[in-house]
């Protein structure tokens, strides 16, 4: 059982539904995961956050088990303005006004549109593994795009992409999360199967890239209109990464925030899954609680 403890709800937003699991007690805290996964990404570290926090563990719009809201040109359903109102709302369902917030690659792409958005919704914000969108966008080169070939490849028209990854979801889905240099090694064999079964969804393989095309469109022009980040930020990424490779994290993301600190690990993309014990370290210091060592049996 990836989530012991927890219970899984359902929850009617004003535009779709979102599935997440629940469990612990204490302040609030959202967890959101990246592409191509589900909130199963967490279930290393979710756990041991819940003996301190009350942990919300969802699925984004057109992932996993949430609904996959019908699109358009504009890919305004997939916005990342439209995936963080999605998770205000979740949060408010159970009562939470103000929350801790910790995203991985899309989830913390939704992470930076909803602290922007909703400014005195987070008192604190954890991204993992990215550089803003526009500046990845912004510092394209050869070595990017090859690294990143899954932006450029996403993004074409309907139904290009949506075709060739249905053909076999299973194969593109392993090579994308063994991809990032660390092989599939790394990954629990229920999480997996998790990821397989959501992925193998065409609804999801064409949200997915919906999200993607918002990224490259709706989404610029969201962030080009915003101010800065205010809550206190933590950056962490992978020191064999691509985004440690490429890009400069925390310069990155002191240009559109206004707090930032953070530090590479030392794992690749996947640093959740990873190194869990080093990611939970780094959040609850951040935040300021202790979370206790892992039980030994």
């Amino acid at each position: 059982m990836l989530f012991p403890g927890f219970t899984p709800h359902d929850i009617a937003t004003s535009t779709t539904r979102i599935h997440c699991v629940v469990g612990g007690s204490g302040p609030p805290l959202l967890l959101l995961h990246g592409y191509p996964q589900t909130h199963a990404m967490w279930h290393r570290i979710a756990p041991r956050l819940a003996e301190r926090y009350t942990v919300v563990c969802a699925d984004l719009r057109g992932y996993g088990d949430s609904d996959k809201p019908a699109s358009d040109a504009t890919h305004r359903a997939y916005s990342k303005r439209a995936m963080a109102q999605d998770m205000i709302e979740v949060m408010r369902h159970f009562g939470f006004a103000r929350f801790r917030l910790v995203g991985h690659d899309r989830g913390a792409r939704v992470s930076h549109r909803l602290c922007r958005d909703h400014p005195d919704a987070v008192s604190q914000v954890v991204l993992l593994d990215i550089s803003p969108t526009a500046t990845m966008y912004a510092h394209t080169d050869r070595a990017f795009a090859t690294a990143y070939y899954h932006w450029f490849f996403l993004i074409q028209p309907f139904d290009l992409p949506e075709r060739l990854i249905g053909a076999d979801p299973v194969y593109y889905l392993h090579r994308k999360l063994g991809g990032w240099g660390t092989g599939l090694e790394h990954f629990d064999a229920g999480a997996l199967a998790e990821y397989e079964r959501c992925f193998s969804d065409p609804a999801t393989i064409h949200a997915s890239c919906e999200d993607y095309r918002a990224a490259a469109s709706i989404d610029l022009e969201h962030d080009a209109a915003s101010e800065p980040v205010s809550c206190p930020m933590a950056v962490l990424w992978g020191e064999r990464g691509i985004v440690n490779r490429l890009f400069r994290p925390l310069d990155d993301w002191r240009a559109v925030a206004t707090d930032v600190r953070g530090r590479a690990l030392p794992c690749g993309h996947y640093l959740a899954e990873e190194v869990p014990d080093e990611t939970l370290h780094e959040i609850t210091t951040f935040f300021g609680h202790d979370v206790p060592p892992p039980r030994r049996s």
